[in-house]
């Protein structure tokens, strides 16, 4: 009954959160106008800029934020035990990280698009601008080759998912194509396509696993690096390069509106599989509420507010907001439903993820032909050192705990291990291209600011985009290619908050400079600013003292933190300047940028 307490309790709280505070925030602090004129329409180009129904937008911010962050961050912090996991998963997803993509998502309402690195040009200073756009880039390249090396390992690890994954690309084409060519209602053909998405799951489990086979060995000196080039993780890792590549510059209508929309129901309905096998089974938790001496571990605090990012607050949001989602909404005042309510479901789906962890496995885990459960069932993935837990086991401890609970509605077990292992990686699927589009963004805005005028050149920015992070993905470590790539994740935790601080520093000078209070955004800042500084300087300390020291996460966590102070200076040198004084206006529009174009003005 403790598992179904922790379930409704927190699902009431989160409805009760969108429609207290939420509501406060849109009407009362931003003040969402239902008659401005929004980036979409403004600007559209059939491309980038489209008009969208809200229930796809939704699904396409949803499925872009979520990714494996809501999965694999709780799933490695209930080491410290499930109570602290569950409290910052529930304050931070409804005071932190739902406000600041919700801000995030508004103040580039108001500023026809432009990603946060752009609008801090205007807010803060255009060194400000400079500065932020290079923290955004080093944080998206590490987005991209984490998300690309988290998605070869599923695909390595349960092959069973590659089919419904690769499906879902043709499937979502087919739908947008029907959908731009005949209009009408977007949901009977998704739920078609739905449809055929879980028969692939079907085909994937007991029919066709898809498997790729190293390359022969090689004989002969220094061949260590070209063997690890062969590897299954490498080859599907470049794989999904080339597709990030093909999907950045389509337009959105053609591929990622449909198919973040058809993915969203496919995870709305694996998560209600889990919350449904959760009532029925109702497990107890089996692991312990409060952990401190964890072996191998940094101490939980700070490190608890950085292991969960995605599923209580994460700076990348800032950049799915102000990059896609701001240029499709319709209608301001559907930034909240979007915006805060998005949060707030990846902040459930992270509580799902503490429940499948800490209770699910409980259920059972086999091991060399012996089930164990309850305590014994958890120890199996959490009894070691956390520095022994690899990216399979934190994924592997989710899936097995939640195929589970799903199992307990009567489905096959190997069926249900199916349906979560393709659910996370959708996710990270969805979150890997959108990523892809953002950074090419990014890029296009460095080259403006910078006035490298190739850069301004979408192919080009994307072949940037894809390169940096194909690059880092590939670097060589400990186990080949690929394994250099997995090294850096120490660094994207705590970079990745700190983009969140720093997006609220924005977010503030946007609502000083409109003569807006901000007392609800100052503990949420400092915490967001404090906490990542103060992991990142424990994490250099750290690597610093080891006996070989890898200078590529001291250098490249140093230039972080130099960044992030320099942005602060100047964010301090603004502020009484700042106060009450609008930001410099947005330049007129060229003619050709206004009116509809491409799709003719129709709404997808």
């Amino acid at each position: 009954m403790q598992t179904l307490l922790v379930a409704v309790l927190s699902g009431v709280g989160f409805i009760v959160a969108y429609n207290t505070y939420g509501r406060f925030l849109a009407r009362k602090i931003f003040g969402l106008d239902p008659s401005a004129i929004v980036p979409s329409q403004e600007l559209e180009d059939g491309v980038d800029f489209v008009p969208t129904r809200k229930s796809v937008v939704f699904g396409h911010h949803f499925t872009s934020i979520a990714g494996t962050g809501p999965i694999v961050g709780p799933a490695i912090a209930v080491f410290w035990g499930w109570l602290p996991a569950l409290l910052w998963v529930l304050i931070g997803s409804i005071f932190i990280g739902a406000v600041h993509d919700f801000g995030a998502l508004v103040i580039s309402l108001r500023s026809r698009g432009q990603t946060i690195g752009d609008v801090a040009g205007r807010m803060v200073s255009k060194r400000a601008r400079i500065l932020f756009l290079l923290i955004l880039f080093i944080a998206l390249t590490i987005v991209l080759a984490v998300f690309g090396l988290v998605i070869a390992s599923i695909f390595a690890a349960y092959p069973e998912t590659v089919l419904s994954v690769w499906i879902a690309m043709p499937i979502a084409i087919g739908v947008g194509l029907w959908i731009y060519r005949r209009g009408g209602n977007l949901l009977g053909p998704s739920l078609g396509a739905l449809a055929l998405l879980y028969a692939a799951v079907y085909i994937g489990v007991y029919h066709l696993p898809i498997t790729l086979g190293d390359l022969p060995k090689l004989a002969g000196p220094d061949v260590g690096f070209i063997e690890g080039l062969g590897s299954a993780v490498v080859i599907w890792t470049i794989i999904l390069f080339v597709y990030c590549f093909i999907a950045s510059v389509l337009p959105v209508w053609l591929l990622l509106q449909p198919r973040d929309y058809v993915n969203s129901h496919q995870l709305v309905v694996a998560l209600i599989l889990l919350v449904v096998g959760l009532f029925i089974a109702h497990p107890p938790l089996v692991a312990p509420a409060i952990q401190y001496d964890v072996p191998g571990a940094p101490p939980i605090f700070p490190f608890l507010f950085i292991t969960i990012a995605c599923g209580a607050v994460s700076g990348f949001h800032c950049l799915v907001s102000s990059g896609t989602t701001s240029k499709q909404l319709r209608v301001e005042t559907e930034a909240q439903y979007v915006g805060y309510g998005a949060m707030l479901l990846e902040g459930a789906l992270a509580v799902l993820v503490i429940l499948a962890c800490c209770a699910g496995l409980g259920m059972g885990v086999e091991r060399e032909g012996t089930t164990f459960t309850g305590a014994a069932a958890w120890q199996q993935y959490y009894g070691g050192n956390w520095k022994e837990m690899g990216l399979v086991q934190k994924v592997g401890a989710f899936v097995e705990g939640g195929a589970n609970m799903v199992a307990a509605i009567g489905i096959p077990l190997e069926l249900a291990i199916g349906i979560i292992a393709v659910m996370v990686a959708c996710f990270a699927a969805t979150t890997l291209d959108t990523a892809t589009r953002l950074t090419r963004y990014v890029v296009q805005e460095l080259g403006d600011a910078v006035g490298i005028a190739p850069l301004r050149n979408k192919y080009v920015a994307t072949g940037v985009a894809v390169a940096a992070g194909l690059s880092i993905a590939l670097l060589p470590g400990p186990n080949g290619p690929g394994s250099g790539g997995l090294i850096l994740w120490p660094l994207f935790g705590a970079t990745n908050q700190l983009l969140a601080g720093l997006s609220f520093m924005v977010i503030a000078f946007y609502l000083i400079r409109h003569n807006k209070p901000i007392w609800f955004l100052v503990v949420p800042m400092f915490l967001m600013i404090v906490l990542p500084a103060w992991a990142m300087i424990h994490q250099i300390t750290g690597w610093l003292r080891q006996d070989v020291i890898d200078w590529r996460l001291v250098g490249i966590g140093l230039f972080i933190e130099v960044l992030q102070v320099w942005m602060i200076v100047e964010g301090l040198l603004m502020w009484n300047r700042a106060k009450g004084i609008l930001p410099e206006p947005l330049p007129p529009l060229q003619p050709a940028a206004a009116g509809p174009t491409a799709n003719g003005g129709r709404s997808c």
